[in-house]
């Protein structure tokens, strides 16, 4: 049995892999995450003989012994019971958070599609991902991380005046355009009067990287399915294309042999399976890095483009099961 990680609102991407595992006679479990506290039952029992845990959830049951591999797909926020008094939530975040990691730990011997340890690794340090990224042989932003507001008016004026502001953490639209969202914004004369505010919320500034046009990256264990979209003349869409006033089209890409290679040289310094990685051409030709979110979206490319992504995870991961 193959555990696929991944939570209650997700969709296309998840079916899709599911899909596959049992066409190739790998039967899956999908478990939504975000429900492990109100709707799973979890027992672990020690003896004499080895340690045994198992899951409950919806009327099936599954032991940790019987699954041979994982996709982590996402991990999301548990859901808590609207019962339970406000008082009590941090202390039934914090002991499902760890009933949900102890059963997670007893699978870290199997194959999985990412490793859960380098997966968050990545996700919770993009200054690392920058670097890893320079040192592979790819270009980057020059780029600062701060909340000193001297600090970005000293970097304004280095990049007179072209620079980019972004969160560091996720907060990003989902495939379907929904969900919370703080957009790549272009820092201007008058944002920088508000700078004192950075004390409450350090962020990413980079150079702005000028564009021919933007690509995302699905890098599938060695196997790469590249989307182009050109949201150069969205007004919303210049600096970062998810915000654009339209839904742009994808168009299929072929990477050069170089770019590949140096990403491929990332991924594996990284020790990740699968990225979603954004790039920008610029009107030079230059590549430049600018990201890779393991758990970023893929789902437009497959459905747009016809790019067998899902079937490509899975057949990494059964891969994996068979030879290690």
């Amino acid at each position: 049995m193959i555990l696929c990680i991944t939570h209650s609102q997700d969709h296309y991407t998840i079916d899709l892999v599911q899909q596959h595992l049992d066409k190739l006679g790998y039967p899956s479990w999908r478990f939504n995450s975000d429900t492990f506290g109100t709707s799973c039952n979890i027992r672990y029992t020690l003896d004499q003989g080895p340690a045994r845990l198992r899951l409950h959830q919806q009327g099936r049951s599954i032991h940790a012994a019987d699954i041979s591999g994982v996709w982590y797909r996402k991990l999301w926020a548990l859901n808590t019971p609207p019962q339970l008094d406000a008082a009590y939530l941090p202390v039934f975040n914090k002991e499902y958070n760890t009933t949900l990691h102890i059963f997670l730990d007893a699978l870290s011997h199997q194959p999985w599609i990412n490793k859960i340890a380098a997966d968050h690794a990545v996700c919770s340090n993009k200054l690392w991902q920058l670097d890893a990224a320079q040192q592979s042989g790819l270009t980057v932003p020059a780029t600062l991380f701060s909340n000193q507001g001297d600090d970005v008016r000293t970097f304004y004026e280095q990049c007179r005046g072209n620079i980019i502001m972004k969160l560091h953490g996720a907060l990003s639209r989902s495939m379907s355009g929904s969900g919370a969202f703080f957009p790549t914004t272009r820092v201007t004369e008058a944002a920088l009067t508000q700078l004192d505010t950075l004390a409450y919320c350090p962020m990413i500034f980079q150079q702005q990287v000028p564009k021919a046009y933007e690509l995302r990256i699905a890098y599938a264990d060695g196997a790469f399915y590249t989307g182009k979209i050109n949201a150069v003349q969205d007004a919303k869409g210049q600096t970062d294309w998810r915000a654009a006033n339209a839904q742009l089209p994808w168009e299929p890409y072929e990477l050069p042999a170089s770019i590949q290679e140096s990403i491929y040289v990332l991924m594996q310094r990284l020790d990740l399976s699968f990225g979603a990685i954004d790039m920008i051409r610029r009107p030079d030709g230059e590549y430049v890095f600018l990201e890779v979110n393991p758990q970023g979206e893929w789902g437009m490319l497959q459905k747009y483009l016809g790019y067998p992504i899902a079937e490509t995870i899975a057949e990494k991961l059964v891969n994996k099961i068979q030879h290690g």
